[in-house]
């Protein structure tokens, strides 16, 4: 359990906002790096398109088979009705997933270090193995819209233990498509769960509680170089980016090693790439 004053904030509100805690140089070599794999992404094997709406989700194998990989995946509103793009390949990308931690050498030191293990620590994840990355772009005037959802939907533990830590790369504000979060709202229940059966998936309704409104949500916005962590049960969202400047984030989702990690997540490994922590 958190024993630090960082810690028991966390157990109050279920986030961390943390200015600074990424320096300039590394977000700009993260970037560059981003901008790489896409420049090198060709499409032509397999589109597959990133969304949320009505709690649908890409479930093609592209997708399902993407944990030990680094895949790229499009926004929703880059075709146009004969399936061309609308613009630029780079302009395109929803984001890119969901191995690049443990397969990318500048993922992988971003993704690690002493800093990040005593976070952890000091929030009561002590034996963290990191799951999944995500390189997200919100692109300009196609961002998607992120609906609101708990993150254990779909990395169940027992305990729960998955926790969110969230890069701005960019700053992040009402005008980009910057997060919501509902303060305290981890207290409330589980309301649903993402299951795969082999290569079929299907969202299962736990709990009718209802999402965070007006009232009780509140905007996140940060500048560049922020972490911003949250509780796997704590509800969060993002508006559609509708503006004419990006919004590029990266995320890692980590839980316990203590922790059983359910066979029927949609994520699994077949062991061929080992999971690591922090350091």
């Amino acid at each position: 359990m958190p024993s630090t004053a960082l810690g028991e904030r966390f157990l109050q509100d279920g986030y961390l906002v943390l200015p600074g805690f990424k320096g300039a140089d590394e977000i700009a070599s993260l970037r560059q790096r981003a901008a790489e794999i896409v420049d090198a992404f060709d499409p032509s094997g397999s589109v597959s398109v990133f969304t949320t709406k009505e709690q649908a989700r890409t479930a093609d194998r592209y997708f399902l088979g993407s944990a030990d990989k680094i895949r790229c995946f499009f926004e929703e509103e880059a075709f146009a009705r004969d399936g061309s793009l609308k613009q630029d390949k780079a302009l395109s990308i929803n984001k890119i997933g969901h191995a690049l931690h443990d397969l990318d050498p500048l993922f992988d030191r971003f993704s690690r270090g002493n800093a990040l293990q005593a976070l952890a620590c000091s929030i009561g994840l002590e034996q963290a193995v990191l799951w999944q990355s995500m390189y997200i772009f919100k692109q300009p005037g196609i961002g998607g819209e992120v609906g609101w959802h708990q993150d254990a939907t779909f990395f169940d533990t027992q305990p729960r233990t998955v926790t969110t830590f969230w890069f701005a790369l960019e700053e992040a504000n009402l005008g980009n498509g910057c997060l919501w979060v509902q303060p305290g709202g981890h207290h409330s229940p589980l309301r649903e769960r993402f299951v795969r059966t082999g290569d079929t998936v299907a969202m299962e309704k736990l709990d009718a509680t209802a999402w965070p409104d007006a009232n009780s949500a509140i905007p996140l916005e940060v500048a560049a170089g922020t972490l911003v962590v949250f509780h796997g049960l704590l509800p969060h969202y993002s508006a559609p980016n509708r503006s004419a400047r990006s919004r590029h984030a990266y995320t890692l989702h980590a839980t316990d090693a203590r922790a059983h990690y359910a066979a029927s997540n949609w994520l699994q490994r077949d062991g061929s790439l080992a999971l690591r922590g922090f350091v």
